[in-house]
């Protein structure tokens, strides 16, 4: 029983240790998360009194971050020698994340894995987001729609040569599509998805809320 504890013990100190604190810079490639900020808004936003919800923005996809990963599994909250963002880094990165908080939340969590320091980092994060092609269609919408998950993740193929069906996945939450996910080798191109990434929503009515 003793040499069980001790297993137990170890191996618990093992999956810790996966989930945070590894070194910085190592991982295997990015995983680009895109969020429909009216989605956000209707099931989580609107509840927090989030800034980010007021009509004035206009924010369709945002960056919700670019997420170092490994082929299985992911690390976060490295270790880093790097000094932390400025208050105007993070707010300088509003425009496209929604919000100085989630900027600094996105550096802490998963920019401190990448290796680089904070300018670099979300300078980084800036280029993918540009490069990656936005369906416009959504853009379009005047109100409330139900859809099938599987044609948001079609559209974003259309409009991106060179996307395949295993370099991005689309999430659901609380019956709305959430993120669209596009996973990107360190220098920016598409590449496969690993197997804990690739986890589909399945939903065939999931709720797409309009810009506002």
């Amino acid at each position: 029983m003793r040499g069980l504890a001790i297993w137990c013990v170890w191996a618990f100190g093992a999956v810790a240790a996966m989930a945070e604190g590894e070194r910085a810079g190592e991982f295997d490639y990015y995983v680009l998360a895109l969020s429909w900020s009216p989605n956000w808004c209707a099931t989580e936003g609107d509840a927090r009194g989030s800034d980010q919800c007021d009509a004035r923005h206009d924010y369709g996809w945002i960056l919700h971050g670019l997420w170092p990963q490994f082929h299985r599994g992911w690390p976060s909250f490295c270790r880093t020698a790097h000094t932390p963002p400025s208050r105007r880094m993070t707010r300088d990165m509003a425009d496209i994340q929604g919000s100085a908080g989630l900027a600094w939340h996105q550096w802490r969590k998963h920019g401190t894995c990448s290796g680089l320091d904070p300018a670099g980092y979300f300078a980084l994060s800036r280029r993918a987001y540009a490069q990656v092609n936005r369906p416009e269609v959504f853009r379009r919408l005047d109100s409330a729609v139900t859809l099938p998950a599987k044609v948001v993740e079609q559209a974003f193929i259309e409009a991106n040569p060179g996307l395949e069906p295993d370099m991005i996945t689309i999430t659901c939450r609380q019956g709305h599509v959430a993120e669209a996910r596009i996973c990107l080798s360190r220098t920016l191109e598409p590449v496969p998805c690993g197997a804990d990434v690739i986890r589909d929503c399945r939903a065939s009515a999931a709720r797409f809320e309009p810009i506002r």
